[in-house]
């Protein structure tokens, strides 16, 4: 199938696909969803050649609508190849991870930019650190870096807001929900070599501090609190909750990008953009198989 698409893409001259385009002009409602339905059918490598369309001073307004319309059915079943790709090679890029998130309603936003704004908020911090310091002495530090000098906060006023979970806007505003600014938290922590990984609790996501001799827990969300495997104990046993295993240990990125999916669905519905959260069902679909 993939290879009959290539072969269309191929074929497909400019001066075809203006022709097709124009044709979104017709009355004829049926030849208007046949083209679009062939525009779509040609892939994803027609994106540039639409968007090239889409300028065209001259294009009448519903058209415009249509073409933007196409692109994006376009763009998200990139995204959701590109997904199911970051699955498949390993899902070792947790930073990538979160920007094919973000891809949904930034298409545009490439890891090279993320790249840099980490590279900044790493040479803020590794001046600050020294050799033979403690674990807790490495966390306080993480935690000025994250708190005082880069000034990132809660956002508990729009906590549901799906902004809070694209990488990008979280990056910009210094303001995010537990998911999203313990991401923040551990891709910095990774560049600064410190043993920091996500905890998926349940209605909390935390961090947490482990080497072979030591672990214990921090609350990114709550000022970089530290806490200790008692005081999850005393969480779990509050939401009637079994002590599983995977409320106390490392969970993998693929869990981390799952969970930010499902926070975006959650945001969506409470939006009332129903389109919008069945689009996050099926890309969470897509990498839990």
């Amino acid at each position: 199938m993939e290879e009959n698409k290539t072969d269309i893409q191929e074929e497909i001259r400019p001066s075809q696909l203006k022709a097709m385009v124009s044709l979104l002009e017709d009355d004829d409602h049926e030849i208007v969803s046949n083209v679009e339905n062939k525009l779509r059918s040609l892939g994803t490598s027609i994106i540039p050649q639409l968007e090239k369309e889409w300028m065209e001073k001259s294009l009448i307004p519903d058209v415009r609508t249509k073409i933007e319309d196409i692109i994006h059915s376009l763009q998200y079943e990139l995204l959701k190849e590109k997904l199911v790709e970051w699955k498949t090679e390993g899902a070792e890029d947790l930073l990538e991870g979160m920007m094919l998130v973000a891809n949904y309603q930034y298409p545009d936003l490439n890891l090279k930019y993320l790249v840099r704004k980490f590279e900044q908020y790493y040479y803020e911090a590794w001046p600050e650190f020294k050799e033979n310091l403690t674990e807790m002495e490495q966390v306080k530090i993480l935690n000025d870096v994250m708190y005082n000098k880069l000034k990132f906060r809660p956002n508990s006023k729009n906590f549901h807001s799906p902004s809070n979970g694209m990488i990008n806007v979280v990056l910009e505003s210094k303001k995010g929900n537990p998911l999203s600014m313990c991401v923040v938290y551990l891709l910095l922590a990774k560049r600064l070599k410190m043993p920091i990984y996500g905890v998926n609790l349940p209605n909390l996501f935390i961090v947490t501090y482990k080497t072979d001799k030591e672990q214990f827990y921090i609350n990114v969300f709550n000022n970089g609190i530290i806490f200790t495997t008692d005081d999850i104990d005393n969480y779990l046993d509050q939401l009637n909750l079994d002590r599983l295993d995977i409320y106390y240990q490392p969970c993998s990125n693929v869990d981390i990008i799952a969970r930010a999916l499902r926070n975006l669905i959650a945001s969506f519905e409470k939006l009332g953009e129903y389109k919008k959260s069945d689009d996050i069902k099926e890309l969470l679909k897509a990498i839990e198989n």
